[in-house]
């Protein structure tokens, strides 16, 4: 699978508050209502952004740490959000995108520009900077995660299957 969108540059550290604030977490549990506020702390203008034709959020080290909030991916997901590039990612929020169904993908980022068009290619461990020409390669992510993505995730994958089924 190649997903293919412009990047939507952040950097180190960014936390799980500012992926969706507490604020709405306890407001709402319309997960499509939160996603309108998708980042806005740091970019009060990401929803807009990258809906309805979507959008690859490039990021530095260390993303999505801080609390263990399922609704970070969620809000993501829903924001258009296709896929999350980060050089590192905090332990949780990178299960818990899995689960939901978030490809993130581990690669060197710093070469990627605010704008540029790139392709993520998920079987073939590699992404595309189209703007500017170059591949970054990726270790793919472990047969078993593939998976959960290519079924849109864990609740996915169960439903899908009837269980928790690998083969």
């Amino acid at each position: 699978m190649t997903i293919r969108a412009k990047a939507v540059r952040f950097g180190d550290d960014v936390n799980t508050d500012y992926i969706i604030s507490g604020k709405y977490k306890f407001k709402s549990n319309d997960i499509q209502d939160m996603a309108r506020h998708a980042m806005e702390e740091l970019d009060p203008r990401y929803y807009g952004r990258v809906s309805p034709e979507g959008g690859i959020l490039v990021a530095g080290t260390n993303f999505g740490c801080g609390s263990s909030r399922e609704q970070a991916p969620l809000v993501l997901i829903h924001s258009n959000t296709r896929a999350v590039l980060a050089k590192s990612f905090a332990r949780i929020f990178f299960r818990n995108a899995i689960n939901t169904g978030l490809p993130v993908i581990e690669c060197d980022t710093g070469r990627i520009n605010e704008g540029d068009e790139v392709a993520v290619d998920l079987e073939g461990g590699v992404v595309r900077d189209l703007t500017t020409g170059e591949d970054l390669p990726f270790a793919p992510l472990p047969a078993v995660m593939a998976r959960l993505l290519a079924d849109g995730g864990l609740a996915a994958h169960f439903r899908k299957h009837g269980t928790f089924s690998l083969e």
